[in-house]
């Protein structure tokens, strides 16, 4: 569905959530039948791929409630918890206006301006610079930031932060990440459970073959070999279609929300300013990959930005000169390598040692 403006942009958001929902149960539904193609030739390692493949689809018939079951049972479990798991991945805890005045009044300020419900705030104890807003209805919304950019972004750089985040909130693109977030975990753990349990079944059939069964094995277990494969495939094919649903979050989502920052703040410059100080400093050494999808940056590009879901800060700052009126500061110089602290200031290395005095008696 194509969106042309914000409101129709919030109305593909609401179509995509529902789309990968339903995706969600089709790719469970390929990875059991992956799974009881990898059982089946295990168990019965004489059989042809016909074989293998029609008992695969019986078991996934057999095991298709259960396993409608298990999806829904995920997706209820992701959608009382999924603010729990968050934070225990990154460390975020709830703040309140007493132990955070600056951050609380900045974004109360931004939220009684248009009338929007003051979602929860929560910081993460890290130098990293970033960002990024959660949550799948009124009462979950909860935006989250790093002691990191406290520190570094001045009041209006924290306000078109705050903007940019609030915006997502306003647009729906919350769920649609969270959601993305939820099937990647579904895929990478099931991935994970298959990995494992093919690495088992090849390390104990191993060593415990003879000449005389290998060469039988080669010539009954042809139909075994091929329908593992096929079950690898199957399995490689749904994480690739777990990474088209993290592409169908569409990154114009950072691009209408850095302009809705600017529609809250009135201060395209203010936006510019902190996208370069945020550049390439936002890694949270503890997130996933699904987790970092969410901040304001992602420095964690994909392979040859193919499955990257943030545009550049380049990109996102042009936009922002072209159509808001900004002026680009530029890049800044790359953090240094050895953090300097007040126990540790920052001193110049001498070059060479001073002439030594002459000796006197």
């Amino acid at each position: 569905m194509a969106a042309y403006g914000l409101y129709t942009h919030i109305a593909s958001n609401k179509v995509r959530s529902m789309l990968m929902l339903a995706g969600l149960f089709l790719l469970i539904y390929v990875l059991v039948f992956a799974g009881a193609l990898v059982a089946e030739a295990t168990i019965r390692g004489d059989g042809s791929v016909d074989f293998y493949l029609r008992a695969a689809w019986r078991d996934l018939v057999v095991a298709f409630p259960y396993a409608t079951f298990a999806a829904a049972l995920w997706i209820v479990v992701a959608y009382f918890f999924h603010q729990n798991m968050i934070d225990a991945v990154t460390g975020g805890a709830s703040v309140t206006r007493q132990e955070q005045p600056r951050l609380y009044n900045l974004l109360e300020n931004l939220c009684i301006s248009r009338g929007i419900p003051m979602p929860k705030l929560k910081v993460i104890d890290s130098p990293a610079l970033n960002a990024f807003a959660s949550g799948l209805n009124r009462r979950q919304y909860a935006i989250t930031v790093t002691s990191g950019l406290l520190q570094a972004l001045d009041d209006r750089e924290m306000e078109a932060v705050l903007g940019h985040e609030l915006t997502h909130v306003r647009n729906g693109d919350v769920q649609l990440m969270v959601i993305a977030v939820i099937i990647a975990g579904v895929v990478g753990f099931f991935g994970e459970l298959f990995f494992r349990m093919f690495t088992n079944m090849s390390g104990g059939s191993g060593s415990s073959s003879s000449s005389s069964s290998s060469s039988s094995n080669r010539s009954k277990g042809g139909g075994a070999v091929i329908a593992i494969i096929i079950a690898v495939a199957l399995i490689l094919l749904a994480w690739l279609l777990s990474q088209v649903v993290k592409l169908a979050l569409s990154r114009s989502r950072e691009l209408l929300a850095d302009a809705g920052s600017v529609e809250l703040t009135k201060n395209p410059d203010a936006m510019i300013s902190a996208l370069r100080k945020i550049e390439n400093r936002g890694e949270l050494p503890g997130a996933t990959s699904a987790i970092m999808e969410l901040c304001i940056d992602n420095p964690r590009e994909g392979f040859a930005d193919l499955f990257a879901t943030h545009p550049s800060v380049d990109r996102r700052v042009k936009a922002l000169v072209q159509f808001a009126g900004g002026r680009d500061p530029g890049p800044l110089a790359a953090p240094p390598d050895a953090a300097v602290t007040p126990e540790n200031p920052a001193e110049p290395v001498p070059t060479q040692l001073p002439p030594s005095l002459p000796q006197t008696p």
